[in-house]
């Protein structure tokens, strides 16, 4: 069974189990409007297809699990804009977080921003030792926001504290050390251990895992959803001061660059 729209594929292959594959949205994977819309798309038809017991997300390719939100869509936005994109955003790692099935991220290598959130939205996080994680917001002038809220529950204030203010990347043994990845292995094992897994999980009861699942996210801090709400208007905000259009801007010169004299 398959589902497929231009940015992402369902397929329902084996035993229950689904893989969501991020396509044609650049090397990255990069999280833009059309992708976002798309990868909804798929998420409500899991949701509305009994047969998918477990489900595991992945970007195209060894790259990347998802590089970010697209920064060439978020350099034109302007305070009202940025709201209803970072609101977006919020509905799909909602999605993701609230599915009732047991969801597995398959991350082999760049995980940064939005992607990360995205990831930190799923239940499981399985990745290779090439795996990189980050929150690098900052750099381009605008806040972590939304589902970064989950960070400091999850990992501590001071580790939060340090990936979002400095906007550094840790790669992957940190990143589980940190509570960030769940297990970590070889590149060469990945795809072995995330089937491994998703298995075990279909031999357990569909009704006692979604039962799970809707306790493990009652018991998160009820001021959460607040404060991943408050944060949408702080990202509007940013785009008042100038920073975001600055460094998006020195940010895609200095990729247009790098472009223009690779290919020299």
């Amino acid at each position: 069974m398959i589902f497929e729209n231009k940015h992402s594929v369902v397929k329902l292959e084996r035993n229950c189990v689904a893989t969501l594959t991020i396509c044609h949205a650049g090397s990255m994977n990069i999280l833009g409007t059309p992708v976002i819309e798309a990868l909804l798309e798929s998420l409500q038809w899991v949701a509305e297809t009994p047969s998918v017991r477990v489900l595991i997300v992945r970007g195209q390719g060894e790259k990347a699990f998802i590089g970010g939100a697209d920064i060439n869509e978020m350099v034109n936005l302007n305070e009202q804009t940025a709201m209803i994109f970072i609101d977006k955003l919020r509905l799909l790692c909602e999605s993701v977080r609230q599915l009732p099935i047991p969801v597995i991220a398959r991350i082999p290598g760049w995980t940064l921003g939005g992607g990360l959130e995205f990831a930190l939205c799923c239940d499981i996080k399985i990745a290779s030792r090439a795996a990189r994680l980050g929150m690098p917001e900052v750099l381009v002038g605008i806040p972590s926001v939304i589902h970064a809220s989950l960070m400091p529950r999850l990992i501590g204030k001071s580790r939060t504290a340090w990936l979002l203010l400095t906007g550094e990347v840790i790669d992957a043994e940190q990143s589980l050390a940190w509570g960030m990845l769940d297990k970590v292995v070889d590149a060469t094992e990945l795809d072995l251990e995330v089937t491994r897994v998703a298995d075990g999980l279909v031999g357990l009861g569909a009704q006692v895992l979604a039962q799970q699942k809707r306790l493990l996210r009652e018991w998160e801090d009820e001021p959460l959803e607040t404060s991943i709400l408050n944060s949408i208007t702080e990202f509007g905000h940013a785009f008042n001061t100038g920073e975001p259009q600055h460094y998006m801007g020195k940010f895609l010169e200095h990729k247009m660059k790098r472009r223009e004299s690779s290919s020299d």
